[in-house]
């Protein structure tokens, strides 16, 4: 609400060290109580390992309609040393086709999900190429059926509980935008497409939107206190900042009032090259962007342009400074982030994006996390 805290809260946006290493997502919120951290409930709770065909858009379930049917095979090209793996979708409106290279750092095996950054990157052939082949994709995004609303109301159920005994925030999402079609279109035709074929993004956008608004009234009506948005491919990498108000803003608004209306706060995932886009989130009634980063924020500037707008989370880099820096590092990205970030309210620290369990050094993170909690307890006054 960009109030003045008793104190700058530490919760951290994603903890992949901690939350793959407990049994499970009970022990992980535990854990991050123990050692101090103001830590966000996520309904349903996740699992600390997931492998599903929508591994990039947490929340509700991703079903097809039942009269799609699937076939994967593998192939070979003489063009690429590593194996195709092709995936094909057959709806009564037309087949979609993927075809990505197996290489060695693949984690899915023999086959392809269907929403997954992974993809991006390997792929030789996009799902969704045209126009054309709108109709079919309509078959892979529809609505959640009664019993997965069930189903996902009694899986969070146990963690708003646990939430409200312990006062926490509870977030839910992740709703997803332009970050889709980058999953089924590839991103360096996206940056082409709003050029060449902006009807064709304005209907592809607005159909996806339609998809991820029956998801985000079921969430909305859980009892939330945060939705989350991901938005880490609506940046100017490839927007310019006048495509992303003409295509994102106006769905951006919508999904904003939306969740205003149901008494729930906004949050908009974005990392990078988002300076020139700040006033416009800000317009659209954002309460919080996730993923404040140093090493691609001008904070000064950002807090000065948001400060009593729009809370700013983040402001140590996770990736360079927790998971690589030395203890000097990380206390002095604490202090500095905290000096910049917290006046006034609106701030909530935490490592950007993540601190992964695969980190180069694992030990050397996790002992940077504590750095990172001490630095940020003396700078709060709390007990170390």
């Amino acid at each position: 609400s960009c109030e003045e805290p008793d104190y700058a809260p530490c919760a951290f946006m994603i903890f992949d060290a901690l939350r793959k290493g407990s049994q499970n997502y009970f022990e992980f919120i535990n854990k991050e109580l123990e050692m101090g951290l103001d830590a966000v409930v996520s309904i349903p709770p996740r699992p600390p390992v997931v492998r599903n065909d929508y591994y990039d858009l947490h929340c509700l379930p991703v079903s097809y309609h039942p009269d799609v049917q699937i076939k994967e095979w593998v192939t070979h090209s003489e063009s690429v040393s590593n194996p195709i793996l092709v995936k094909e979708y057959i709806t009564p409106a037309g087949n979609l086709r993927a075809e990505v290279q197996k290489t060695t750092d693949w984690k899915w095996g023999e086959h392809v999900p269907f929403l997954d950054d992974y993809i991006v990157p390997r792929s030789r052939r996009f799902l969704v190429n045209s126009p054309q082949d709108l109709p079919a994709l309509r078959y892979l995004l529809v609505p959640p059926s009664r019993l997965e609303i069930e189903k996902f109301k009694e899986d969070a159920a146990p963690a708003l509980q646990m939430a409200r005994k312990h006062q926490l925030l509870v977030a839910n999402g992740w709703g997803v935008g332009a970050d889709l079609i980058g999953w089924i279109s590839g991103l360096l035709k996206l940056i082409y497409d709003v050029y060449d074929r902006p009807d064709y993004i304005h209907e592809l956008l607005d159909l996806i939107f339609r998809w991820n608004k029956t998801r985000m009234e079921v969430v909305l009506d859980c009892g939330i206190d945060l939705y989350i948005k991901r938005a880490w491919y609506e940046n100017t990498d490839y927007w310019s900042p006048q495509n992303w108000r003409k295509f994102l803003f106006p769905i951006l608004k919508k999904e904003v009032d939306l969740s205003h209306q149901a008494g729930v706060k906004f949050g908009y995932i974005i990392t990078a090259s988002c300076m020139p886009l700040l006033d416009s989130i800000a317009e659209a009634g954002v309460d919080v962007i996730i993923g404040v980063d140093p090493a691609e924020w001008e904070m000064e500037n950002a807090k000065e342009r948001l400060k009593g707008k729009v809370c700013l989370w983040g402001g140590v880099n996770g990736h360079l400074t927790i998971e690589k820096g030395s203890e000097e590092d990380v206390r002095k990205a604490v202090r500095n982030a905290y000096e910049i970030l917290s006046p006034g309210g609106g701030f909530i620290l935490s490592p950007v994006d993540n601190v992964r369990y695969d980190a180069p050094d694992l030990d050397l993170a996790l002992r940077n996390v504590q750095y990172m909690i001490e630095e940020w307890k003396l700078l709060t006054n709390q007990q170390v």
